[in-house]
């Protein structure tokens, strides 16, 4: 009898672009070069997200994967570069992304007999381990690198299956591989409806012209000197650096903030802002957003949780999109990655205090506010030198992945809204994963987290009654 517990892969195949005709094969290029934004990420582990779907009604495995399998072909038309590999040729001073004509993405088709309501629910912890067969492992060699691979698992005990990825995060940000997963998604459920059979809605078309990038400070070289020195000298390896494991015991959760209780909380926060300005604490109100309040509760709640007994301070870290952010601004579909990190240092003492929620939304307000003045590329000199260490130390590093703003749960191929959506890979960076809540309400906001078991049950202590204390 086979484990209950285990995944079974059924085919591992590959997935070319359908072919196109002249016309259309020329709107797509074949090669990518990396910008400044890529080359970031060159070294970084690939993004593995899981989408979970449950269907009512039993349902034929072998259509369902049919129609998986055909509409991935069209939906790598639009991005035929996404088939490709990473090289950094001798001759060339930048590694590219370049796809050749019998390229293809690897597709792994799999069947798991575990409890698929337990892995889909939301309303429980999952120990983190359970979800690695579920997503495909990114083929990464010193030379080459693919940008994607898929695995679709199905759970015929359950109604229901997942569909795991894997993205070299150098091809793609959180903006661009929502794109791709969406556009897959939009070619399957209207498979055999459009009489092309490849149509996209033009929020859903890419953009690649890479000439729209700015880089008047020369960064380029500046970030591939400090690439090839990370464990050089002079190291063109494309191989992913280690970054921390999780501990044996780690399991995920899912938490969700409302919109009123974001709501109380920017008032509670302006309230103290007043009294603040008023005893001259503080000279200026921050901006209150939705994300500012929901990241700093969130980080006010680990801190509390994982008990810390040090005078370090708070380290946390977060992304800005840059496309609107130059003049002229990018096209929104600019597809590749066009993201800034921030780091945010904030008194322990002060996050720890009756007061913490100001203190850590005034501190990541400020750092904002410096974005907007200063301009995105302040310091980025210094991006990879602070990215790196930081991920891969052992010192906690409170960083976001996702956000709700990509719509990441109106992902449907066909078979309704994902009941799941896990950003598996946060597991070894360390960051909290953010998106709209799967239950469609707009305005509230799902956190993802993933911390060792006692350390969890402490977080939801904390994070339930800080919200009932609104």
């Amino acid at each position: 009898m086979a484990d209950l517990n285990s995944v079974r892969a059924v085919e591992v195949c590959k997935v070319a672009p359908q072919p196109t005709s002249p016309e259309d094969h020329s709107a797509t290029p074949d090669a990518l070069p990396l910008t400044l934004f890529d080359l970031l990420w060159l070294r970084f582990a690939p993004v593995q997200r899981l989408f979970f779907y449950q269907i009512s009604n039993s349902f034929e495995t072998t259509i369902l994967v049919s129609k998986l399998k055909a509409s991935l072909s069209i939906a790598l038309q639009h991005f035929r570069p996404l088939a490709g590999n990473i090289t950094w040729p001798r001759h060339s001073p930048k590694p590219v992304l370049t796809y050749v004509q019998g390229d293809a993405v690897s597709l792994t088709i799999a069947e798991s007999h575990a409890d698929f309501h337990h892995l889909s629910s939301r309303s429980n912890f999952v120990e983190a381990k359970e979800y690695h067969p579920l997503v495909p492992q990114l083929p990464i060699s010193h030379e080459k690198a693919a940008a994607v691979a898929f695995q679709v698992t199905v759970f015929p005990n359950g109604n229901g299956f997942s569909i795991g990825t894997s993205m070299h995060h150098a091809i793609l940000d959180g903006k661009s591989s929502t794109m791709f997963v969406k556009s897959w998604a939009h070619i399957c459920k209207h498979l055999g409806d459009d009489p092309s059979g490849s149509a996209l809605p033009d929020q859903l078309k890419p953009f690649f012209d890479r000439r729209v990038v700015q880089d008047p400070a020369g960064l380029e070289p500046i970030f591939l000197n400090q690439l090839q020195n990370l464990d050089g000298p002079n190291n063109r390896s494309l191989m992913v650096t280690q970054f921390k494991s999780p501990p044996p015991d780690a399991v995920r959760g899912i938490f969700v903030i409302t919109r009123p209780e974001i709501e109380a909380m920017k008032q509670w926060v302006s309230t103290k802002m007043t009294e603040m300005i008023k005893n001259e604490k503080q000279s200026d109100r921050p901006h209150l957003s939705a994300f500012s309040v929901t990241y700093a509760y969130t980080c006010v709640c680990l801190a509390k949780a994982e008990e810390k007994q040090s005078d370090k301070p708070v380290l946390m870290a977060f992304s800005l999109d840059c496309r609107s952010r130059f003049d002229p601004p990018m096209p929104a579909n600019y597809f590749g990655n066009c993201i800034a990190g921030r780091a945010v240092v904030a008194d322990r003492k002060g996050v720890l205090g009756e007061d913490g929620l100001t203190v850590a939304v005034n501190e990541i307000s400020e750092t904002i506010k410096r974005v907007d003045s200063d301009g995105i590329l302040k310091g980025a000199e210094t991006w990879v030198q602070i990215l790196y260490p930081a991920v891969s130390s052992e010192e906690r590093f409170m960083g976001v992945a996702g956000s709700p703003r990509f719509g990441i749960y109106d992902t449907d191929f066909g078979w309704g809204r994902p009941s799941k959506v896990e950003v598996v890979s946060i597991e070894e960076t360390g960051a909290m994963s953010l998106a709209e809540s799967r239950g469609g309400i707009a305005g509230d906001v799902e956190v993802g987290l993933v911390l060792e078991k006692h350390h969890m049950q402490a977080f939801a202590s904390v994070f339930a009654k800080g919200l009932q204390n609104l």
